[in-house]
């Protein structure tokens, strides 16, 4: 399988869930408000033998001088068709992975109206509980609407029999990671709940999680099989390692 990273650039994220962008060579961290996370914001391309998958749709953002989406952009200069993308695969809703579903040019249509996306049922009900800041219900709701979108109502299953989700509860109630197996390789993402390559080395509770021992327990159990087994590892939030061979 060929992995493509699809970096939107660095960010500090505080309590007020906003994400401002940083530039490491010019920005101080120290400057930004207290308790400040630095972030990446990288949904990935996946390219297997059966299809061209998109894992997560980042921040929705435009680029500043032609008024692109970023991710068609960035998909263009990765080499893919933004139109070549067959399956949308959604972790969870929060706004830094889907705020790219629907297309930043045009609100009403979705950003890949000829893929399918695959989201849980639970946390899109979730999503319009909760609302802002977190979720972005306005744009959430093409999810409600499309005959595209696949809703998952189970806890754990298979689709085209070599995608494996399985529910967590540990960043956000319904949040979901994901397993793609295209002969013997593997590749894992754990999105929030597996964000960085030195949260699988140490084990730590992070307050910004729903059941953070729950997700740190994971972290541990996912880092040990993935260890045995050779799996790929895909971290959404790591500045330095997108991608990481066990």
């Amino acid at each position: 399988m060929k992995i493509i990273p699809l970096s939107e650039g660095s960010f500090t994220i505080d309590g007020s869930k906003k994400f401002v962008p940083f530039e490491e060579n010019t920005d101080d961290l120290q400057s930004r408000p207290v308790g400040s996370l630095l972030v990446e914001v990288q949904p990935f391309v996946v390219v297997t033998s059966k299809d061209v998958l998109l894992l997560d749709t980042g921040l929705g953002f435009k680029d500043r001088a032609t008024g692109e989406m970023q991710l068609h952009k960035n998909l263009k200069a990765a080499g893919v068709d933004p139109a070549s993308i067959t399956k949308v695969l959604m972790s969870h809703l929060h706004k830094d992975h889907a705020g790219g579903v629907a297309d930043a040019t045009d609100p009403r249509k979705l950003s890949f109206p000829q893929a399918t996306y695959y989201v849980r049922e639970d946390e899109l009900k979730f999503a319009f509980e909760k609302g802002t800041p977190s979720y972005l219900p306005d744009e959430l709701e093409l999810l409600r609407q499309s005959s595209q979108v696949v809703l998952l109502d189970q806890e754990e299953g298979t689709i085209d029999g070599y995608i494996h989700y399985q529910l967590t509860g540990a960043h956000s109630p319904y949040h979901q990671v994901l397993r793609m197996e295209d002969g013997a390789e593997v590749i894992f993402f754990g999105a929030d709940d597996a964000p960085q390559l030195q949260q699988m080395k140490h084990r730590f509770v992070a307050k910004y999680d729903y059941d953070g021992k729950k997700a740190m327990e994971l972290r541990r159990k996912w880092w040990e099989e993935g260890a045995a087994a050779g799996w790929t590892f895909l971290f959404y939030h790591d500045v330095r390692t997108p991608v990481y061979a066990g």
